[in-house]
């Protein structure tokens, strides 16, 4: 049976740091638009306290997190183990888009790797935790994480990457503004 709980206590903490992705769920609050789910994976996401989380949102063909946030601020993030012991998380808040040159994004960048294809941080005000025991998830073997962003990023200027964002992430697929930076 699933449990609810306030804030992120020190085991939940524990379990979240140990998983290798997570999945993060947005919608618009128009009942037309789109609901979007997005794993996320590599070194991207810090726990600041039992109440704040935050993501490094690194570049992508799309700006779907973004646009929701600025549309309802709603979002929920979710961890489930591939391991041995079967478990799902479920993390509910109120998402901020932090984009860089920000000032709180600059207070939380250097939690995490300088990754050059970083578009924004992602912060979570957490207001409930819930967890599920995850018997249905297969328990799955980790290769390892890919380095194919990291190195297309990598292979690229500035002003290229730039020039990807503003051209990929200025709208939503259900055209709401996207990508401000």
């Amino acid at each position: 049976m699933g449990r609810a709980y306030d804030t992120i206590s020190d085991p939940l903490r524990h379990f979240i740091d140990e998983q290798p992705m997570f999945f993060v769920a947005t919608a618009p609050l128009s009942n037309d638009g789109h609901v979007n789910v997005s794993p996320k994976g590599m070194d991207t996401l810090r726990v600041l306290d039992s109440n704040t989380v935050a993501y490094v949102d690194l570049i992508g063909s799309g700006v779907e997190t973004i646009a929701h946030l600025r549309d309802n601020g709603r979002i929920t993030l979710l961890w489930c183990s591939f391991g041995p012991t079967p478990r799902i998380l479920r993390v509910y808040g109120r998402g901020t888009h932090l984009p860089p040159g920000s000032a709180r994004f600059d207070e939380l960048a250097n939690l995490f790797p300088a990754y050059r294809a970083v578009r924004s941080i992602i912060e979570v005000s957490v207001d409930r935790v819930a967890d599920s025991c995850g018997f249905g998830v297969p328990e799955m073997d980790l290769i390892g994480q890919r380095s194919r962003l990291i190195e297309w990023a990598d292979n690229r200027s500035d002003d290229q990457l730039d020039e990807y964002v503003r051209e990929r992430n200025d709208r939503s697929i259900d055209g709401l503004p996207g990508w401000d930076g």
